[in-house]
């Protein structure tokens, strides 16, 4: 009886629709795709293949190879906490996304929250370095 409760506990807090969201729930797992999504996903997927293949006949294989390496290396990297966020731009311009225009670009900005709080770059690093606790930011609580 009792492992038959933590079964029932372990199932809701996998699929648990306001803690994960929609597409994380049971029914996102089980429902199909948008006809229009699944399209879009495999156009951006058979592209992106079409790329590396030619890449590879003209260049070689370790252009590609290379290019993994950097992408893994400039998505970790972040800038020190401060009043410019960080904007990783070196993987946006190796990704090719640097054109592309989302409602990230323009909402849900912070400096537009009313509880906007300029960050401290000194308290951010000594969290970082282990020296003090709490959010590295404040206005991040």
């Amino acid at each position: 009886m009792a492992s038959g409760s933590i079964v029932k506990k372990e199932v809701g807090e996998n699929h648990d629709v306001l803690r994960f969201g929609v597409n994380q729930s049971v029914k996102g797992d089980l429902a199909p795709q948008h006809p229009i999504q699944a399209t879009v996903h495999k156009e951006a997927k058979f592209w992106a293949d079409k790329k590396r293949f030619g890449a590879e006949a003209i260049y070689g294989s370790a252009f590609n190879i290379r290019k993994d390496l950097d992408a893994q290396i400039l998505s970790k990297f972040q800038r020190p906490p401060g009043a410019l966020p960080s904007s990783m731009l070196g993987y946006e311009a190796l990704t090719g996304s640097l054109d592309d225009f989302g409602f990230e670009d323009y909402l849900n900005l912070p400096q537009d929250s009313d509880n906007f709080h300029a960050p401290d770059m000194h308290h951010g690093m000594e969290v970082r370095l282990g020296l003090s606790k709490g959010p590295i930011c404040p206005s991040f609580n």
